[in-house]
């Protein structure tokens, strides 16, 4: 008898130090969260089809006076503008006002509010966006007010079966509390290639969406993003953005009002078994290179179209989407080992990472400086330096140029530029080569674009 007892003690203490309890109650760690929870109602002024047309009736008929009043009270009830107001979810991270949610949340919204916990409102200004991760920041004046902000938590660190608490404003109730469990990490759910789900049973519903997932310390371990449901309502299958994901790409947004992506330059396709067996390769591990831009940074490094890349940085390629996915997460500039497979050979090919073209969907106001403004006759341009140092804005320029006045010049033949100093350097080193031609990435109407120059005799 008293040999189970010391084997039933034993395995108590053996069950505890693998695992953590259950609380009690997340009443405490909850009570501190939720003033940094707030709804989000973002309004879309959405255009009624055109009016209808009165039928016609002979001059005098009774028909037509009965109509016409019709049609009259009919139109006064419909105008042909009417505000579509959707509900979601977000959270504060910076007491300053800062604040994180989904971008199908407030895409394409004219007017977003946010609603603190004590249903205090304010009117949000979007600072940036990216569909892509379905990720987008507001900024509030809070008017003095020290708003209640979260902490990040490391996503990479949560395990299948660990405690996950979901806060949002579900069906437009206002704040609510849900709690579960890790379902699954790193989960394809098919929402692109640049994120990979936390799965949890927490129940989540529509209106949850850009809330936060909290792990048992009461840290943002995900944005709640997506459900899978038959009916509309939860079942247990709720999808959020990891943090370790997401906090690159605010970051980002904060700052430039766009996600800054690594590029490579490379269009690729899955490998089949087709593929794979008429290249010698015994997996279809990998992504297959099917074209290749010739003036990005992977024809520069000598990758060649028809070879198979398997690895990025160590990581191998499972498939197509693995290699986007960390292609985008790395560092605009920074150098990266590329394994590919070429004629039965691996090879480690060393590529200097470039800048993928994206939208900014944030329009903010560019400050120059006219003071200082610097003309290149050669070029058929002037320029003026930008205040926050993001490249040079083109203030002048001839008519048979591909420029327009007000494209912002952040890159020249690949280089960045941040401040006119640095543009002039870089031309004066094209000049030195004897090359006539230039390639400019340029900002314009909030989008990427290549423009070529050519430098006058």
């Amino acid at each position: 008898m008293r040999s189970f007892f010391i084997f039933f003690t034993i395995l108590c203490f053996a069950v505890q130090s693998h695992g953590r309890a259950a609380p009690d109650s997340f009443a405490d760690l909850v009570e501190d969260l939720v003033p940094a929870v707030v709804s989000i109602a973002s309004t879309t002024i959405v255009k009624m089809e055109q009016e209808q047309t009165i039928p016609k009736f002979p001059e005098g008929s009774p028909f037509d006076e009965f109509f016409r009043d019709y049609f009259n009270r009919e139109q006064r009830r419909s105008p042909s503008q009417r505000p579509l107001v959707g509900l979601g979810s977000g959270f504060v991270i910076d007491e300053t006002g800062i604040i994180v949610t989904n971008n199908h949340v407030i895409e394409n919204a004219d007017e977003i509010s946010v609603i603190m916990f004590d249903q205090k409102e304010y009117i949000a200004e979007l600072l940036g966006r990216d569909p892509k991760a379905d990720l987008a920041v507001l900024k509030i004046n809070p008017d003095g007010r020290k708003l209640k902000s979260v902490k990040w938590g490391n996503s990479d660190e949560a395990r299948v079966g660990d405690w996950t608490i979901a806060i949002g404003n579900p069906l437009g109730l206002g704040s609510t509390v849900t709690a579960g469990i890790v379902s699954a990490i790193s989960r394809d759910i098919g929402g692109g290639p640049y994120v990979k789900f936390i799965q949890t049973d927490a129940s989540i519903n529509r209106g949850n969406s850009g809330g936060p997932l909290f792990n048992i310390k009461g840290e943002v371990i995900g944005i709640n993003a997506a459900i899978i449901s038959q009916t509309g309502g939860s079942i247990g299958l709720g999808f959020a953005i990891p943090s370790n994901s997401a906090k690159k790409v605010i970051s980002q947004l904060k700052e430039y009002g766009r996600t800054r992506r690594g590029y490579l330059g490379v269009e690729i396709t899955s490998v089949s078994e087709d593929i794979a067996e008429s290249l010698g390769l015994t997996e279809t591990n990998g992504a297959f290179v099917s074209n290749i831009n010739p003036t990005g940074p992977a024809k520069e490094a000598g990758i060649h179209e028809g070879d198979v890349i398997l690895k990025f940085n160590d990581d191998e390629i499972i498939n197509k989407e693995d290699l986007v996915r960390l292609v985008g997460e790395s560092d605009i500039g920074s150098l990266s080992k590329v394994e590919v497979w070429r004629k039965n050979i691996k090879l480690i090919i060393e590529v200097q990472l470039g800048e993928l073209p994206e939208k900014s969907y944030a329009k903010r106001k560019i400050s120059t400086d006219q003071t200082n403004e610097k003309n290149f006759l050669d070029l058929g341009l002037s320029v003026t330096p930008t205040k926050n140092e993001e490249g040079v804005i083109v203030s002048k320029v001839n008519e048979n140029l591909n420029l327009l006045i007000g494209d912002i010049i952040i890159e020249v033949n690949m280089d960045k530029i941040t401040t006119v100093e640095s543009f002039i350097k870089l031309i004066d080193e094209i000049k030195d080569s004897e090359r006539r031609s230039i390639l400019l990435k340029v900002m314009r109407n909030e989008e990427l674009q290549w423009v070529t120059l050519k430098i006058k005799n």
